[in-house]
């Protein structure tokens, strides 16, 4: 029988509620609490609870806190990866992100979803879909970016948009819901 973190990371309902799923988000807690409350003057200190929260990360990597995540472990960072304030991930599933890639402030990204009819959301249970953004990508401020969602390398997604559909690469995007306004220069 699977345990509910397999469920989870495999992206069935499950329940979110179990002690060691509780337990995990805990511990993320209370590594963004140090994170959160580090000065920058502290680099070695800062990316050493990096580190431990994202132990999937590549050099480089900076959160301008506030920062939020769920479990952190679901986090794939490349190099060079860069969070303005109050970003949130919610990683339930793999969050892969591309070197080079840029978050302006108050960008969320949700792997996390519930199920659309009533009777099994009142279940409870919850699953999640993985996001995968590629490299030397521009998250504009405020973004919202949904389950599932794949956004191409080099693409630009504008301030305000909320991705809800998969986005090529290389490409200008915009608007609730977000879609494609011209390709860019290469």
């Amino acid at each position: 029988m699977q345990t509910e973190k397999e469920k989870m990371l495999a992206g069935v309902l499950y329940d979110a509620l179990d002690p060691q799923l509780s337990e995990e988000r805990l511990q993320a807690r209370l590594l963004l609490k140090q994170l959160n409350d580090s000065q920058e003057d502290y680099p070695i200190e800062r990316g050493r609870i990096l580190k431990e929260l994202i132990p999937n990360s590549g050099e480089g990597l900076w959160l301008q806190p506030p920062f939020y995540c769920d479990y952190g472990y679901n986090i794939i960072v490349g190099e060079k990866v860069f969070f303005n304030f109050n970003c949130v991930v919610l990683d339930v599933m793999p969050v892969t992100i591309g070197s080079r890639t840029l978050f302006g402030p108050n960008v969320q990204i949700y792997t996390a979803t519930h199920p659309l009819n009533y009777k099994e959301r009142a279940s409870g249970l919850e699953f999640a879909k993985p996001i995968t953004i590629g490299e030397d990508v521009w998250v504009g401020g405020s973004v919202v970016i949904c389950p599932g969602v794949t956004i191409g390398d080099r693409s630009v997604i504008g301030a305000g948009s909320v991705v809800t559909k998969d986005i090529p690469a290389g490409v200008f995007a915009a608007g609730n819901p977000c879609k494609v306004i011209r390709e860019l220069e290469q």
